[in-house]
């Protein structure tokens, strides 16, 4: 609806500006017309253009108040605009006529009302100039100059005052305020841009500020549980909470508040993990091939969680205890479908056998992790050709509101 009312405002300005333009032209080739056949001494063709010019736009003019579509006007005054142009300079010195300024008006006004009939307007009146030209070769030359010698210092000036009136006062002056109306509307969209930059930068401030608060709770829970499966789980869902979180204040910290780059939250995700896990002095060491992704904020919360269950699976279960360990990390797009990504996510470690998967595992890390590749509108797979847990997600960037994960 914006993008619709904008467009309807163009128009009418465009309108406004064409009329404004057409009744000037009008009354002034009427007076113009009076000057030449009574004080100019012109009885021939001249006079009677421009006067029956007058009359006929000013009755195309009129009937734009009936039927208000304003394209077939627009094109009726330009032709027999660029008629009487062409014809009062052909009768009034050709080439060296003062008034062919007037015929790139018509050109000009074509391109004020849309590029295409600016373009059309444009190479019709380079075709009809070199017509002009034409006249000069005396075998060429079909027509004569009907102003009197006496008259045309007089019939000159008045010409190049009709051409700078037109061009200046009215589509000058128009213009001029168009440009500056657009300007202040260009100055209050930024405004509103930058204002509603800054509210959606506050609401993933405070989103953040929320995730950090649940995640200082459960860890403050998780202190009064010494061991046990109870703690392992609120120990799990404050990682969740905080990978969450991350995605959140990396969009508050940037200028993109509407996607983030995705190979430093996977950095800085894998090694708090790494450190929560497995301590300071690990021995774990986390490789990462991403190229400059940026993901929506839809894409990079569910695809952060997924990697957040694969990796405390394989820091919990897949390098054993204080061993070395790898874990990689690749993300690229699918070159096939660019729309579509591939992560490769694994690690070197232990593994587990081919029989177990989400179905049967009781285990909710790996639950998790194939509802949020079906959230992802993914698919995975098992990469059995590697040491340890290996996976291959194929997903798609997701352009809506994230769904519960079930």
């Amino acid at each position: 609806m914006p993008g619709f009312t904008i467009d309807k405002e163009r128009l009418q300005d465009k309108t406004k500006l064409f009329l404004r333009v057409n009744y000037t032209t009008s009354i002034i080739s009427f007076l113009f017309g009076v000057l030449c056949y009574f004080f100019l001494n012109i009885t021939q063709i001249i006079p009677f253009v421009f006067i029956g010019f007058s009359i006929l736009n000013s009755i195309n003019l009129l009937y734009f108040r009936s039927h208000k579509v304003i394209l077939p006007t627009f094109n009726f005054s330009s032709i027999i605009g660029l008629i009487a142009a062409v014809v009062i300079t052909l009768y009034s010195g050709g080439i060296f006529s003062p008034f062919i300024f007037m015929i790139p008006l018509i050109a000009f006004g074509g391109f004020i009302y849309s590029t295409r009939y600016g373009r059309i307007y444009l190479n019709i009146i380079i075709l009809l100039i070199l017509l002009i030209f034409t006249q000069t070769i005396p075998e060429l030359r079909i027509t004569e100059n009907y102003v009197p010698e006496a008259s045309r210092p007089i019939f000159s000036l008045v010409s190049i005052l009709f051409s700078v009136f037109i061009l200046g006062n009215t589509l000058g002056k128009t213009l001029l305020k168009t440009y500056n109306a657009m300007y202040s509307s260009k100055k209050a969209l930024y405004l509103q841009v930058h204002e509603k930059e800054n509210l959606l930068k506050e609401v993933h401030h405070r989103v953040k500020n929320n995730l950090q608060t649940v995640s200082s709770l459960l860890s403050l829970q998780s202190r009064n549980i010494e061991t046990g499966p109870m703690k392992g789980l609120l120990k799990g869902t404050q990682n969740r909470v905080i990978a969450m979180a991350m995605v959140h204040e990396m969009l508050y910290m940037r200028n993109d508040i509407s996607h983030i780059e995705y190979k430093s939250y996977v950095q800085e995700l894998g090694e708090y993990l790494i450190r929560s896990i497995k301590g300071n002095d690990n021995h774990v060491d986390l490789k990462i091939n991403i190229p400059d992704i940026k993901l929506g904020i839809d894409t990079a919360i569910p695809l952060g969680l997924l990697i957040n269950e694969a990796l405390t699976n394989a820091l919990k279960y897949g390098i054993e205890g204080d061993k070395e360990g790898i874990i990689s990390i690749k993300l690229q797009q699918d070159t096939n479908e660019k729309s579509c990504y591939i992560l490769e996510i694994g690690d070197n470690g232990i593994g587990f056998p081919e029989t177990i998967n989400y179905k049967t595992t009781k285990s909710l890390g790996l639950k998790l992790i194939h509802n949020l590749t079906r959230q992802l509108k993914g698919t995975i797979t098992r990469d059995m050709s590697k040491k340890g847990t290996n996976y291959i997600i194929k997903f798609q960037e997701i352009k809506q509101q994230l769904s519960p994960v079930a």
